[in-house]
Parts: structure tokens; sequence; C-alpha cells
């Protein structure tokens, strides 16, 4: 008997193996969008291939944790585990991204605009 074929784009490593059988990260604070950043003390020795090279992409600047996800591979639940545990070991910082403006006041806009005007 044949063993089954892998199919194209198929892990040979289970999810639940990359992050140890857990299924929900330490904290509930990463989003999609939160910016990764790799931390420049702590040596990478001791961390598995997938932790190692999710905090070589976040080295030259920072990704988002769906932009991590989708370079290692990894489903976006996985890839929180993983940033989680290198938060907790000091490999990685987060940041909030940018919030996004807010809705205008548009009495505000007029009369900066009234005084722009008045100046020319």
């Amino acid at each position: 008997m044949t063993p089954p074929r892998r199919r194209p784009g198929e892990r040979l490593v289970r999810s639940y193996v990359v992050t140890d059988g857990r299924s929900h990260p330490s904290r509930n604070t990463l989003d999609l969008v939160t910016l990764l950043i790799a931390a420049a003390g702590p040596p990478l020795t001791g961390l598995s291939p997938e932790k190692r090279r999710l905090t070589e992409l976040c080295g030259p600047g920072a990704l988002s944790v769906a932009e991590v996800a989708s370079h290692l591979g990894l489903p976006v639940s996985v890839t929180k585990v993983l940033v989680a545990d290198l938060m907790d070991s000091g490999h990685l910082l987060t940041r909030a991204p940018i919030p996004s403006a807010g809705p205008f006041d548009a009495r505000v806009l007029q009369e900066v605009l009234d005084g722009l005007r008045s100046r020319l």
C-alpha cells in the first residue's frame, strides 16, 4: 500500500505541534493589524524554527500579524500563539496600529478656511 500523497501547500507539521498543543495565545491583545517588531536583545537560540523565522521576518522593520502569518504559511490563530510566546520571552515588541482619523467637524474646517482667506 502506498502512503497518501501530500497536496500542494500542505504542511508536514501540524499546527498543534507548532503551538505545543495550545489553541489560544497567552494574551488576547493581538489583532490582525497589530504591528510586530523584533527586539534587539534576546538570543534566538532555543527557539523553534517557526519562532526563529518569525523574529527574522520582523527584524528589518514592523510587520502586521496578518503579514507574518502569510509569510509563514500558518493560520492567523497559530501565528497569534507564536507571537504571544515571543512577546512573553522578550523577543517581540508590539505596537497598535495608528488609529484612523475620527470624523471631522465641518465648522472647525470652515473657520480654518476663513482664517486662511483673511490672511491672503
